[in-house]
């Protein structure tokens, strides 16, 4: 459904993308921020799905500036080679690839931003950063406790599963008091990933309950 395009941060690094659904016939735009994994086939569904509803979607990836076109899959080495890519994370880099995203699919109209795992974290960061936003999502992102001091200027919402070993619910927690006006959602017994039908972890019922969740969110923001 979507094409890779390519993008220009404000450094002038050009670094490619995926982007779904019509301009001509976007309710809004939704920029969709990548696990470690790369802009893999599950980003690429997650676009695709968000174009299904009436979205242009657009996943910048975010990775090009180390390994250009990286992507992989969740094996246990797969997950080995893909946490070196953070293990010194460059935040303002990948934040500047993620100013060029909401950059591009502007035109289509109020701009979101969604991401998982790492671009949960992103997601979060961009809310309180970045420009051009009207409402952030974020998924199990692991180090949104370290950025909750800072207010998202958007409506935010984030998402986490009870049994994730990489972030403790006392985390939770902590983002819950120090950030009472965002939205937060636990799901009981779920894991890391578990948004994502290609994980080990996959828990349908909290995904469908999130993705629903998320939806109605950008329903209500992005207008």
């Amino acid at each position: 459904m979507g094409q890779t395009v390519t993008l220009t941060a404000s450094d002038g690094f050009r670094l490619g993308g995926y982007r779904a659904g019509l301009d001509s016939r976007s309710k809004g735009a939704i920029v969709v921020i990548q696990e470690i994994f790369g802009v893999n086939s599950h980003i690429r569904n997650i676009c695709d799905r968000l174009a299904n509803e009436g979205y242009v979607a657009l996943a910048p990836a975010i990775f090009d500036r180390i390994e250009p076109d990286f992507q992989s899959g969740y094996s246990p080495d797969e997950v080995a080679v893909a946490r070196k890519f953070v293990a010194a994370p460059d935040w303002p880099a990948m934040l500047r690839d993620t100013q060029a995203a909401i950059d591009a699919v502007k035109n289509a109209g109020p701009v979101g931003i969604i991401g998982f795992c790492l671009g949960g974290s992103i997601a979060y960061a961009a809310a309180t950063k970045l420009t051009g936003l009207r409402a952030a999502v974020g998924y199990y992102g692991g180090a949104i406790v370290r950025f909750a001091d800072d207010r998202p200027a958007v409506p935010t919402q984030l998402h986490f599963g009870e049994k994730d070993t990489g972030i403790p619910l006392t985390d939770v927690e902590t983002i819950k008091a120090k950030r009472p006006e965002v939205e937060v959602f636990v799901y009981p017994g779920a894991q890391h990933g578990f948004g994502c039908d290609e994980r080990a972890s996959y828990d349908k019922a909290s995904s469908d309950l999130a993705w629903q969740r998320s939806l109605a969110f950008f329903g209500k923001n992005l207008k």
